[in-house]
């Protein structure tokens, strides 16, 4: 049974590049039950290269997947807004510079532009959290979006707790099942997980 048939899914990456090959095969769970993707990227996945892979790589990957070009623009990211183009929009890895833009009205780029015209909207958005300081700088920034309305978290724990204390990591594989429960208003629990590799 595919649970996500027709149903028009935002799923927007960040820089949390250490992160992406673990999310971007979620794409492919999502398009498997059904979902209907747009894919948004931010400035820095669009631009970047890293020892983790290069941008044009991870680009022809995601359009492998979804048959669609990741939107990179703010221009191209308007009519999401207009045209209520989504049902629900997910941001996978969230970094910790995301997090903090959202929870101060920031929106300098086609990610958060997308979120904050689905939450204009008031429709579903789903954070999948990446940040070294989830439980320093960022803590207050997470807090405060916890309290806001129609935004949800795929839940989370310390992914190294040893080497980097501060560190927070969703877990990606939870994605698909926060989806479905945000998409009927709720959090998927238990939110703080154990510590996961």
């Amino acid at each position: 049974m595919m649970r996500l048939k027709g149903v028009k899914v935002g799923f927007a990456l960040t820089g949390s590049h250490c992160c992406l090959a673990d999310v971007i095969p979620q794409l492919r769970i999502l398009v498997s039950e059904g979902a209907e993707i747009l894919p948004i990227i931010s400035q820095t996945v669009d631009t970047t290269d890293t020892k983790f892979g290069a941008s044009n790589t991870w680009k022809e990957e995601i359009k492998d997947i979804t048959g669609r070009d990741a939107i990179t623009s703010m221009v191209d990211i308007e009519p999401i807004g207009s045209q209520k183009l989504l049902d629900i929009l997910l941001v996978a890895p969230c970094t910790g510079n995301t997090l903090a833009k959202l929870a101060n009205g920031i929106t300098d780029g086609p990610v958060l532009f997308s979120i904050k015209a689905q939450l204009r909207n008031q429709r579903a958005v789903v954070l999948g959290i990446s940040t070294n300081d989830g439980l320093s700088m960022n803590a207050k920034n997470i807090g405060l979006l916890l309290n806001v309305k129609n935004l949800y978290m795929v839940p989370f724990g310390q992914d190294n707790p040893t080497s980097k204390p501060n560190s927070l990591m969703a877990k990606w594989d939870l994605i698909t099942e926060t989806l479905l429960e945000a998409m009927r208003g709720k959090q998927y629990q238990p939110l703080l997980l154990g510590y996961h590799p």
